[in-house]
């Protein structure tokens, strides 16, 4: 690979150099110490061959010294090939040791150029890291030798050890994810990552692929650099760009923070994998054994104006002139997705050189191919990727050059920003028969995160920039307005069904208020929801979730058609049950608790009627956590001095509640007799998962959106533990509010938990008494737990 002038290149080389000189000593020192065998006695042919001198061996430098890439505390791979010198074995040692002496790990074989080639055509692993030999010290011809017969070897067993290295690289895939789309990569064993660029050599060295570019061996060299800069802060081997390295890595190598340098890993490692995909859909195409017979010719089958299908590919036509035809590039890229193929390597070159600028606004037919290519769904996943990497997407759409492999710190965010809002429109696409506007619905989708590439509320931004755009697609002024509206909107649903009860009427309100009396935006709201939820994660966008927007919609579609809205449901799931676990009262009368469970879709839901007071909403939420179950909405209804609560439970084992069991942990945890906030503490313990995290929680107050002074909507963010719940509202029981709702979500490894709340008095919630309830909520995040009684909270455990 071509190396840079950076810093860390030149260490590279310089340590490489210094390596060669020293084991070129100790092959010397080896061969000067080691004498060599005395003939045989017994005439003409009966003894051995006397060499002397480095004559017959050689010392070959393979894998990434053989390469000149050795990071700092990288492991020496050599191989000490003869030809049949008999003491061979005491050179080896004679070379080894010294370099065990030294604290250098080793890889070391000794062999015969035929044994080496033999382990070579066998192994796909010794293939490879033999097509990288270079010779360091002793019988230069030998080395030669070696690597000839080794290219050799390498190009005559392709057809069967290709195949075994494209399954071990995406097996590594699988396991270790791709380089571009991560927020903690593995430099080497990514896909994407320093690994690709040496199996692209082994591909082309077996003749089935050009060399490397100049520009892909630039993007190798700089995932080079990174890696050599993480490897000089630690003292072991580690190519995981972990997160607490990557602002000192930044500054090492010159680059502005830690999101600048997680952005250039992140266009080298696409940049390397796409090149990857190209290279071995063409080897398998090539690797193809195809009966012998007359030679046929290709068959070219015409798709749209100017491109074809000629077998796995798209190209252009014979007459199609793409100097002078500004909608080639979308209508060539939109029959490719909807015949499921690619365009040509040559073709995206050719149309990346001639293509002229698009009009402004669109022509009909450009935003016509361009909704058709989007419309395709998941193969214009590859196609808009195919335009990104040649530069034809950012001429169409300057804004994007924005948000190019931005990363995305949320850990539930499994893509960069511009390989999301890709995934949001492919995802839009099975939605487009539920909306009115389906064109709207795919740009909107296209287009929602855009405002992540400016400062500032990325709604907030996105909304001129898209409106920009959507103008000069040529949509008409009405039209635009409803894209601005969906950018600036579209967390709109999502955030109020999580964070609010949706059966309150100042919910449905807030929501018709804010998108006016439209129901057509609603409905392309709700299935943007749909689309950037499924593209986002699963952790985003369960089950449960989708129910709540799909509830709140549901709700506002009724208020803006005049009709009464629906009324609340008894049980927080409206859909019919799919099976009962049953329901157990408490024996004896003692406490007038009932429990019921249900299985609902993606869970269970668990109803418990009891009298109120003080902290059961808290004590209730322990009793589940003690259960083993994940709350993840809950609800309470105070009537005539008794409380309904409805819990959304998800079981963290598989196990699924029972109504018995859980009316005895009630019962003992309302007669004192289970020690709850004991008991949870204690399984935190023993499971270590659940440990505490350090990380400070974060707050934030919206009581300017619930009627009434006393009540507000409260948020914490947190590490997730078992548990948490328990102690969150305890703190609150303690500070003398009382929880009306809640939502909880869990993104990965973090707690999103929002609280109606509200003082029994009537009180207004002032901001001293917020101040002391975000300190107890701190205290019990951080394990200390409150007796709602005493209004004290426990040290943590």
């Amino acid at each position: 690979m071509l190396d840079t002038g950076s810093l860390p290149a030149m260490a590279r080389a310089q340590r490489s150099e210094v390596l060669d000189t020293w084991l070129a000593g100790l092959l010397d020192a080896a061969v000067a110490r080691t004498p060599p065998p005395r003939p045989r006695r017994g005439g003409v042919g009966g003894g051995h061959q006397v060499r002397r001198g480095t004559d017959g061996v050689a010392l070959v430098a393979v894998g990434s010294l053989g390469r000149r890439e050795l990071p700092p505390h990288g492991d020496l791979d050599l191989v000490l090939v003869h030809e049949g010198r008999p003491e061979v074995a005491a050179l080896a040692d004679a070379i080894w040791y010294p370099v065990w002496d030294a604290g250098l790990r080793l890889d070391h074989s000794v062999r015969t150029v035929a044994e080496a080639v033999g382990v070579a055509s066998t192994d796909v692993k010794a293939g490879l890291g033999l097509l990288d030999a270079r010779f360091v010290a002793g019988d230069a011809d030998l080395a030669a030798t070696l690597r000839t017969a080794t290219l050799a070897s390498w190009r005559q067993s392709a057809s069967r050890l290709l195949p075994q290295l494209r399954d071990l690289r995406r097996g590594r895939a699988r396991q270790v994810g791709e380089l571009a789309f991560l927020l903690e990569p593995h430099l080497k064993e990514a896909y994407g990552g320093l690994r690709e660029g040496q199996v692209l050599r082994a591909v082309a060295a077996a003749q089935l692929a050009d060399e490397p570019t100049t520009e892909l061996e630039e993007a190798y060299a700089f995932l080079l650099d990174v890696r050599d800069e993480l490897r000089r802060r630690s003292d072991r081997p580690n190519d995981v760009l972990v997160r607490q390295e990557q602002r000192p890595v930044a500054v090492a190598l010159g680059l502005a923070d830690e999101d600048a340098l997680l952005r250039r890993v992140s266009l080298a490692g696409r940049r390397l994998a796409f090149v990857a995909d190209e290279t071995w859909r063409r080897a398998e195409a090539a690797l193809v054994r195809r009966p012998r017979g007359r030679y046929r010719r290709v068959r070219r089958e015409p798709l749209a104006e100017g491109v074809v299908r000629q077998g796995d590919e798209v190209v252009l036509a014979r007459d199609a002139h793409p100097a002078t035809d500004p909608g080639l590039v979308l209508r060539g890229a939109a029959a490719a997705a909807r015949a499921d193929l690619v365009l040509s390597p040559y073709t995206l070159k050719v149309l990346a050189v001639h293509s002229p600028p698009v009009p402004e606004p669109w022509p009909a037919e450009v935003r016509w191919s361009f909704l058709r290519l989007l419309a395709s769904g998941r193969p214009a996943v590859a196609l808009l990727e195919q335009l990104d990497q040649e530069g034809l997407l950012v001429r169409l759409l300057p804004e994007w050059e924005r948000v190019r492999s931005l990363p995305q710190r949320d850990p539930w965010h499994r893509f960069t920003v511009d390989r999301h809002l890709v995934e949001s429109a492919a995802a839009a696409a099975e939605l487009t028969h539920d909306v009115d506007r389906p064109d709207l619905l795919l740009v909107g989708a296209l287009l929602h995160d855009i405002g992540k590439g400016w400062p500032g509320d990325h709604s907030v931004v996105g909304e001129p920039v898209a409106a920009a755009i959507a103008t000069r697609m040529g949509f008409s002024a009405p039209d635009v307005a409803t894209v601005a509206a969906m950018v600036r909107h579209h967390l709109l649903l999502p955030d109020t069904a999580t964070r609010r009860d949706i059966d309150d009427p100042a919910t449905v309100d807030r929501i018709a208020a804010t998108i006016g009396s439209d129901p057509a935006l609603l409905q392309l709201l709700h299935a943007l929801a749909q689309a950037d939820g499924a593209a986002t994660s699963s952790s985003a966008w369960s089950p449960w979730k989708a129910h709540l927007v799909a509830a709140l919609v549901g709700r506002v579609l009724a208020r803006l058609g005049g009709a009464p809205v629906p009324a609340p449901q008894p049980v927080l799931n409206p859909g019919a049950p799919q099976a009962s676990t049953g329901c157990a009262g408490l024996p004896d009368g003692a406490s007038d608790v009932t429990v019921g469970v249900e299985d609902v879709a993606d869970g269970q839901q668990v109803t418990i009627v009891a009298p109120d007071r003080s902290g059961l909403f808290s004590e209730l939420a322990g009793v589940l956590a003690l259960n083993q179950l994940d709350v993840r909405a809950a609800k309470v209804n105070v009537v005539a001095g008794r409380a309904t609560a409805v819990f959304a439970v998800r079981p963290r084992f598989g196990r699924a509640p029972v109504a018995s069991i859980l009316a005895d942990t009630v019962r003992a945890a309302h007669e004192g007799t289970l020690p709850l906030a004991d008991r949870l503490r204690q399984r935190e313990v023993d499971y270590r998962q659940d440990a505490v995290r350090t990380v400070p929680p974060r707050i934030s107050w919206y009581d300017g959106e619930v009627t009434g002074d006393a009540a507000g909507i409260l948020e914490v963010r947190a590490g997730d533990r078992a548990g948490l719940l328990y102690g969150l509202t305890a703190a609150l029981a303690a500070e003398g509010l009382d929880v009306t709702s809640a939502r909880i979500e869990t993104l990965g490894a973090d707690a999103a938990d929002h609280f109606y709340v509200a003082n029994p008095s009537g009180e207004p919630i002032d901001a001293a008494q917020r101040q002391r309830v975000e300190a107890a909520l701190v205290a019990a995040v951080c394990g200390a737990v409150a007796d709602p009684a005493s209004g004290r909270g426990d040290a943590p455990g």
